[in-house]
């Protein structure tokens, strides 16, 4: 009897320890011993046309997605085994650092204060802040036109801030959970105008439902250079990843995913820009 008992609790300690093993790593395997990969957890957005956004059918389409799933394939998941979680723009530090995911790549500005704590692999994308206002409005047409005026941008983005610090200073700035929630204020006349980068405009404006109600202002406020946040101090990762977008360039997949999801906004994207981070 003793003898079952001790080989009982030898039992449940192993099966504790395998449990505590597998919890928050973002990626788990399917061995201890280096066996195949069974699945990675990438945080993306879901409600960014052309960027990053979930059908009503559950599926997940965008550049962002695109590229998600290009490094992935680099790191050996098929699409199968990627695990698309969304990252709302101020819980993706979090994320990472609780290990909720292994990557975040989800329209994530690079700068020094992210920078302080997670790592970055990239930049694959360029993009520039600018301002989008209802189709019909003409009295917005650089920042400064904002003073006094509404403006949306969602909570967590830098574009609200650098606006209100360094551009207008007198905008009404207001901060809300998505930019869905944004557009319906533009559109309804109790915001005056939504921004954050250019990309992500585009794609909004694109849709079918959203034609000729607003357009883009034409203005550069800022340089957005897109990267995909990682775990701090994850080296290796980081050097696996960088090793994928560059691939991704070579080979021409960058250039197709940009056409297929901003081609049919007629939005001109920069070309690829130079991989910093990590080296």
């Amino acid at each position: 009897m003793k003898l079952f008992k001790a080989g009982a609790a030898a039992a449940v300690s192993v099966v504790l320890a395998l449990t505590a093993t597998a919890c928050g790593s973002g990626s788990d395997k399917a061995s201890d011993g280096g066996g195949k990969k069974d699945k990675i957890t990438i945080g993306i957005k879901v409600d960014q046309p052309g960027l990053g956004l979930k059908t009503p059918d559950g599926k997940y389409t965008g550049f962002d997605v695109d590229v998600a799933t290009y490094v992935a394939k680099e790191l050996g998941y098929t699409p199968e085994q990627i695990e698309f979680k969304q990252a709302v723009s101020a819980e993706r530090e979090n994320m990472i650092a609780n290990g909720d995911v292994k990557l975040v790549v989800a329209t994530y500005t690079i700068n020094d204060k992210r920078k302080a704590k997670v790592d970055f692999a990239g930049p694959y994308f360029k993009a520039h802040q600018d301002l989008l206002v209802r189709a019909d409005d003409a009295s917005i047409t650089k920042a400064e036109d904002l003073n006094k005026k509404k403006l949306c941008s969602v909570t967590g983005s830098t574009s609200a801030q650098n606006i209100k610090t360094k551009l207008a200073p007198d905008a009404d700035l207001q901060q809300l959970p998505g930019y869905s929630e944004c557009l319906t204020g533009l559109e309804n006349g109790s915001l005056d105008a939504l921004t954050t980068d250019n990309s992500i405009l585009a794609g909004f404006a694109a849709q079918e439902k959203n034609k000729g109600k607003f357009k883009l202002v034409g203005l550069s406020l800022s340089d957005e250079p897109y990267g995909i946040g990682l775990k701090k101090g994850d080296k290796e990762l980081q050097t696996k990843v960088n090793a994928a977008l560059k691939k991704m360039v070579e080979d021409g997949s960058w250039q197709k995913a940009v056409d297929t999801n901003f081609g049919p906004a007629n939005y001109k994207a920069e070309p690829a820009p130079q991989i910093t981070e990590g080296s």
